[in-house]
C-alpha cells in the first residue's frame, strides 16, 4: 500500500524548494556576542595534574628499585 501526500504544498521539510524560511537558520556570526576564541587561553598544565603525575612516577621508581633489590638478594 502506498501513501500519497494529500497536499504537496504542506511539506514540512525546510529548504526543499530552494530556500529556508526565516527563523530556521542560526544568526549570523556578527550577531552572536560571545562567539569567537577566548582572549586568555590557559597556558601550561594545572598544579593538580602535575602532582598526580609526579606521585605516579615516584611510585613507579620506588617499585622498580624495590624489585631490583628483591631480585638481587
Amino acid at each position: 500500500m502506498t501513501h500519497s501526500n494529500p497536499a504537496p504544498d504542506s511539506d514540512p521539510t525546510p529548504g526543499r524548494e530552494g530556500g529556508v524560511p526565516p527563523g530556521e537558520t542560526p544568526p549570523a556570526e556578527g550577531g552572536m556576542s560571545e562567539a569567537g576564541p577566548r582572549n586568555d587561553p590557559p597556558k601550561g598544565w594545572g598544579v593538580g595534574p602535575l602532582i598526580v603525575i609526579a606521585v605516579l612516577v615516584l611510585l613507579v621508581v620506588v617499585g622498580m628499585v624495590g624489585y631490583a633489590v628483591f631480585v638481587h638478594d
